[in-house]
């Protein structure tokens, strides 16, 4: 199925649709349509889309993707032909009208040197990261929803060495690592077909000899076996997780862990965590730009006041956050 084939059926949104300064499309049962441009929410008070038609489309796409869309399934989960993602909800679990929402798969690949450009972080602590990951440590890079995450993922991760081989696991194709040596894999878990999770993939990769592991996102079980992966010599993987700030990242990542794995101690896990990851990435998003907030390198975890022992590399409080002379050294030693 072609893009132009959906078009006709999303023909009041397609300006909206094609439209590559925009990041985010979404409808609301009131009938209203709102769009993200540069980390800011505005309205579309042009656009008018009747509930029938947005109705009748939505269950076109479906069944076009060999999926139901009806009241007695009224949830839809769909990757559209040119990578963008739609969830929507009909009636009865919303009313008057369906809602629609459409992450749009970025058309361009922001590099490291746009992200500068933009402010998402200084030259020198690109650099400083850049050279980290090359040396091959293992970054977590956390933040909250449409914060840039995966944008700052694929510019850091241009810096691995073209001499080694990644693998990418991610549940929608959207990094697109421009790499010698490289496999990227998706998840298959909306289809028809047997259900190929996260962890599923994660665990097979571990046989494909790689020298780097890119996770899109660790959200469930895959983080057990991601952190077993980690401290078992598949150091220099990156990855992303929903979280608050740095800190709240590396007990999100614990507590993900000990959903999987019961028998294990909160404090084993996190010990676990301490040795695993050498660097957390915090982005967040203010209004016309997303920027990075603050990295912690993690020392170590301290067993018996069961805090992580990290330094503040990089963040508001830290004098050197917007130095020329950052090195990344020298900093005081901070606990969460």
């Amino acid at each position: 199925m072609s893009f132009d084939l959906i078009i006709p059926f999303l023909r009041p949104i397609e300006p909206l649709l094609l439209d590559e300064s925009i990041s985010e499309i979404m409808g609301n049962p009131d009938a209203s349509w709102w769009y993200e441009r540069d980390g800011i929410v505005r309205r579309a008070p042009s656009i008018s889309f009747a509930a029938g038609p947005l109705r009748t489309g939505l269950e076109v796409i479906a069944n076009q993707l060999g999926k139901k869309l009806d009241e007695d399934n009224p949830l839809l989960h769909a990757q559209l032909p040119d990578g963008s993602r739609l969830a929507a909800v009909i009636p009865p679990v919303v009313h008057p009208a369906p809602a629609l929402t459409i992450r749009k798969f970025p058309s361009r690949h922001f590099t490291t040197d746009d992200l500068i450009a933009r402010g998402t972080l200084s030259h020198p602590l690109a650099e400083f990261l850049a050279a980290e990951i090359r040396s091959g440590k293992t970054l977590l890079i956390s933040g909250g929803t449409s914060t840039g995450k995966t944008t700052v993922l694929r510019a850091l991760a241009a810096s691995i060495p073209d001499v080694q081989r990644v693998v990418v696991i991610e549940d929608t194709s959207e990094l697109r690592l421009q790499k010698p040596n490289l496999i990227s894999v998706e998840c298959q878990t909306n289809t028809f077909k047997a259900s190929i999770t996260f962890d599923d993939l994660l665990k097979s990769s571990l046989r494909w000899r790689p020298d780097r592991i890119i996770l899109g996102e660790v959200r469930g079980i895959e983080a057990r076996t991601l952190l077993d992966s980690l401290n078992t010599g598949h150091t220099g993987s990156l990855a992303t997780i929903h979280a608050n700030s740095a800190a709240r990242a590396l007990r999100r990542f614990a507590n993900l862990v000990l959903r999987s794995h019961t028998q294990g101690t909160f404090e084993d896990i996190e010990a676990e965590i301490g040795e695993a990851i050498d660097y957390v990435v915090h982005v967040e998003r203010e209004p016309g730009r997303r920027v990075i907030r603050e990295v912690l390198r993690l020392d170590d975890y301290d067993r018996r006041s069961q805090q992580f022992k990290f330094e503040t590399v990089y963040g508001p409080d830290s004098a050197m956050n917007s130095q020329d002379n950052f090195t990344g050294k020298d900093m005081p030693n901070a606990t969460a």
